[in-house]
Formats: C-alpha cells, sequence, structure tokens
C-alpha cells in the first residue's frame, strides 16, 4: 500500500506542478511589484492592528493562527524529511519558494477577505468562495470550488491531519516512554475539547500557546548553531553547491533537491494550497489586503525562523542521512541508523546539550504545541470547506468534529511513509486546483492590492475597502456594511 501512495504522491508532485507553483509566484511578483519586498514595514506595522469582532478575529489572532499553522511539523520534522529525501540543497528551493511564494499567500489573503461570509455567525472563506466569485466564468468557478472544497474537505479530515497526531505521539513515546494509544487517546480528548469550544477558543489557544513555544524553539536552534559556527560557512557553501548539483556526493540528486525543497516547502507554509486563505478569511479588517500581507509574513516566520534554523542544526551537527530515491540507497549516511524525520533535529540538540535524553524531550514537547495548535487549524479549514458545501448545517460541522476526532486517533497508529505519502496527495492535489484558479481569479487580487496601494501613496494610515467604487459588486455582503 505505501509504495503505492509514494507513486501517487510522486506523480502529483511531478516537475510540471513544481514549475507552475514557482511560475505563478514570479508572475504575481511582477505584477505587485514584489510587495512581499516593498511592504515588508506594513506588514509588521499591520501586527498591532486591533478590532476583533463577533464574526471572527483580529488581525493578530488571524495571523498568529496562521502563523502557527505554518510553524508545525513541516517546518521540523517536515526539513528532516526534506534533507533525507532531496539533500542539502533543499533548503535553498525552499528559501527560492518563499521569497517569490509569499505573493500568492497575499493575493489568497487578500481574496479570501474580499469574498468571506459570514456562516453560525462566524466569519468564513477561502479559495472556494473566490473561485466561484471571483471567476468570470461562473460556471467554471463554481465547478472548481466544489471540487476544491470536496478534495480539501477529505484530505485536511483524513489525509493530512495524521502528520501532525503521528509525529505528538511519536515524540512523546520516544522521550518519555508513554505508551501510544493512551497518548493518542488523550491527545484526540484535548483536541475535541478545543475544536467544540469554535473559533474563538482556537484562536485565543494560538495566540496564547504559539508565540511563547516559538520563540523557545528559535532559541535552541540558536544556541545549536552558535556552539557550531565555525561550520556555518561550509553548510553554506554545501546548500549551494547541492542545489545546483556542483556537490560532489549530492550532485546526482540535483532534481531531488529542487523538488523536495518545494514539496516540503508548500506542506510547511501552505504556499499555493490555498489553506491559508481560510484563516486570512477570520480575520476582521478594514481591507483585505491587510490581511492579505500578514499572509505574506507568516510565510517569512516559518521559514527564515523554523525550516532555515531546524535546517542548520542538522546539517551542522551532522545529524542526517540522504537516499536516492531512483535507487533507494543512501548516498550519505552521518548519522548511521537514525530515522529521518524528529530524530534528525533531537540528535542535532543532543550533540550540543549532552543532558541524557534532553534532545527527545525538547522536540517532543515542542512538536506537542506546534501541531496541536495546527490540528486546530485543520479543523478550522476542513469546517470551512464542508460549510461551502453543505451551508450552515450544524448536524454536519457535528459530524465533521467526530470524522476529524477519530482520523487524528487513527493518525497515531500509522507508519511515518504512510502518513507523508497521504499528506503529499492531499497537498498536491489542492495545490493543482488552487494555484490554476488563482491564474484565472488573480486579476482581482491584484486589483485590489493596487487599491490598498493607492490610498497608502495618498497618505491614508489605514485604507479603507469600498467596493462599489472599484465597481465591484459580488464580493462578500459584509462589506457593504462597512
Amino acid at each position: 500500500m505505501v509504495e503505492l501512495l509514494n507513486k501517487i504522491a510522486g506523480a502529483i508532485w511531478s516537475m510540471p506542478l513544481i514549475f507552475l507553483i514557482l511560475l505563478v509566484s514570479l508572475y504575481f511578483s511582477i505584477r505587485m511589484g514584489f510587495p512581499q519586498l516593498t511592504h515588508f514595514k506594513e506588514m509588521t506595522r499591520l501586527l498591532k492592528e486591533k478590532g476583533a469582532a463577533e464574526e471572527g478575529l483580529s488581525p493578530l489572532q488571524s495571523f498568529i493562527f496562521t502563523a502557527a499553522r505554518t510553524i508545525g511539523v513541516g517546518n521540523i520534522a517536515g526539513m528532516a524529511t526534506g534533507i533525507y529525501f532531496g539533500g542539502p540543497g533543499a533548503i535553498f528551493w525552499l528559501w527560492v519558494l518563499a521569497i517569490f511564494g509569499s505573493s500568492i499567500a497575499i493575493i489568497e489573503g487578500t481574496l479570501a477577505q474580499t469574498y468571506k461570509e459570514v456562516i453560525n455567525n462566524e466569519f468564513k472563506g477561502g479559495p472556494a468562495n473566490y473561485m466561484e466569485h471571483g471567476m468570470k466564468n461562473k460556471k467554471l468557478g463554481k465547478g472548481l470550488a466544489v471540487l476544491y472544497s470536496f478534495i480539501t474537505f477529505i484530505s485536511l479530515t483524513f489525509l493530512m491531519s495524521g502528520v501532525q497526531s503521528f509525529y505528538i505521539v511519536q515524540g512523546l513515546n520516544e522521550a518519555f516512554g508513554f505508551k501510544k494509544i493512551i497518548l493518542g487517546i488523550v491527545i484526540t480528548a484535548c483536541l475535541g475539547v478545543v475544536i467544540f469550544g469554535g473559533i474563538k477558543r482556537m484562536g485565543k489557544a494560538a495566540q496564547r500557546i504559539s508565540p511563547i513555544v516559538g520563540t523557545i524553539y528559535v532559541f535552541m536552534s540558536i544556541i545549536v548553531i552558535v556552539l557550531n559556527i565555525t561550520k556555518l560557512p561550509s553548510t553554506f557553501a554545501l546548500i549551494f553547491k547541492s542545489a545546483f548539483g556542483k556537490d560532489a556526493i549530492f550532485g546526482a540528486i540535483f532534481g531531488s533537491a529542487l523538488q523536495w525543497g518545494i514539496r516540503r516547502g508548500v506542506h510547511a507554509n501552505e504556499v499555493g494550497i490555498g489553506t491559508s486563505a481560510v484563516t486570512s478569511a477570520t480575520g476582521t479588517v478594514k481591507h483585505p489586503v491587510q490581511q492579505g500581507l500578514l499572509s505574506g509574513l507568516s510565510v517569512y516566520i516559518g521559514t527564515l525562523f523554523v525550516c532555515t534554523t531546524t535546517t542548520l542544526m542538522i546539517l551542522m551537527t551532522n545529524s542526517y542521512n540522504v537516499i536516492d530515491t531512483k535507487t533507494n540507497k543512501l548516498v550519505y549516511e552521518g548519522a548511521k541508523g537514525l530515522e529521518y524525520g524528529n530524530p534528525f533535529v533531537s540528535n542535532a540538540i543532543q550533540k550540543v546539550i549532552p543532558i541524557p535524553n534532553f534532545g527527545n524531550i525538547f522536540i517532543a514537547l515542542a512538536i506537542l504545541f506546534f501541531a496541536f495548535i495546527a490540528l486546530t487549524a485543520f479543523y478550522l479549514y476542513a469546517e470551512s470547506n464542508l460549510a461551502y458545501i453543505i451551508g450552515d448545517k450544524k448536524i454536519g460541522f457535528f459530524l465533521l468534529k467526530i470524522g476529524f476526532l477519530v482520523s487524528v486517533f487513527v493518525g497515531t497508529l500509522v507508519a511515518s511513509d504512510t502518513i507523508w505519502a497521504m499528506a503529499d496527495i492531499g497537498n498536491g492535489l489542492m495545490a493543482w486546483i488552487n494555484v490554476i484558479a488563482l491564474v484565472l481569479v488573480g486579476n482581482t487580487g491584484i486589483k485590489v492590492y493596487k487599491d490598498y496601494k493607492k490610498q497608502k501613496d495618498s497618505g491614508i494610515t489605514t485604507p479603507i475597502f469600498k467596493p462599489e467604487e472599484l465597481g465591484m459588486t459580488d464580493v462578500g455582503k459584509t462589506w457593504y456594511n462597512k
């Protein structure tokens, strides 16, 4: 079964999808004048904005929720996986994705806000909304919206949630020796309390937990890097050589570096799959671009502060192995017998802090908090897409909660190769539909962005979105009540 799943995932994540994501990222960057660079100061300013409404979160809460999702298993175990299958050069292509791909996140967040709705007294929105209402061809838009919602609902509920719960349980089992089935029950029960509490409880949980844990993790990463600082130049040289196939050892897997860098980057930072747009829609802002810019910032946060530091820790301490996916043989073995995933990272920490079992304990706790918040975001994504299909039917949301919790529990008992293959299939299918849709509806996002920029350039500190002045009559009803 796992071989079949890996073949399907490999076919989905072949070069056509890799180049599609990169080219669309470059296209939006050029069309908007690289706002991910020119508006970086504005992004950080927006973090101070307040204004949560009864139906949604404040911009800061929505940003933290989005960033919390992008700071999770994908940035820690995912980076280890990327190195294992793509070599050290994989991180370079993830940097490329972050720089250019943040433009996609800006467009997604802007469109999600533009077409958000109020369902069950909460802001809901995302790709399905901007596909249906933003496209000129309404039949095509509706068809893509239904297809995307169905695939995303299935993927997030049954294919992708297992990655998060698996690594929570694996980490705690390795660190403390707790039985996996008991851990699975406890984690599932705690998650149930949070998601049955609604979006406000989810947002508050993310706001309280993620900044603290994220800061501690980055601080630990910096300690490991500083204690190996003499290896930093050679590590960067290895990354760049491997990225372009110039390294003697990793030159033969250049294609894998590109594929796995983008593949793991999309999983870690959600670039192109549209899920971050769902959390963007929950924000209460005066102009859609405000939340769009914060979406772009979340890509930077996940990449620079977690993905990069995690990768440097692993490489600088030689805590990794690399496999050639074509021959299925190791081309490099720096940590003999070490399984890819959490062990790469915990071993890196253990090498510089030789307190017995410290690396396993630290990573187990970090993954616990990161992945738990990510699971709440996954549920929010699944619920939003189900809402698009069934509307405001509470019984449907109740059954979703039950199904989601069952999947989370089952994920704790499945093998890592299987859960990664399932997650990649779900991610890839969403990316294909969403990125193609963004090409068709992206001009609307660019139009809204230019309105924001025009107001800012004229000296307006806080631009106000007035869709009627832009000739837009199909945006979310909430904007006409401003």
